[in-house]
């Protein structure tokens, strides 16, 4: 039992040419979040999703308000 809350600290990326992604494995159900380069394609892996809770902690990290789209 804590009495002060660990602060999250805020990052940003490159919205222009990038936007956020879940990479979903079909096979283990496995879930990453991160960033798509929208140019090339590629997949910068972030953060390893276990909860509903991490995703929301993703999301307030980078500032995220719109829904995130699901990779497979």
């Amino acid at each position: 039992m804590g009495l002060f809350k660990k602060k999250i600290v805020k990052k940003t990326y490159d919205r222009e040419h990038m936007k956020p992604v879940i990479r979903a494995s079909i096979c283990t159900g496995e879930e990453v979040a991160g960033f798509k380069d929208i140019r090339t394609g590629k997949i910068e892996e972030i953060m390893l999703i276990r909860s509903p809770e991490d995703l929301e902690k993703f999301k307030e990290i980078y500032e995220i308000i719109e829904e995130i789209a699901k990779e497979y």
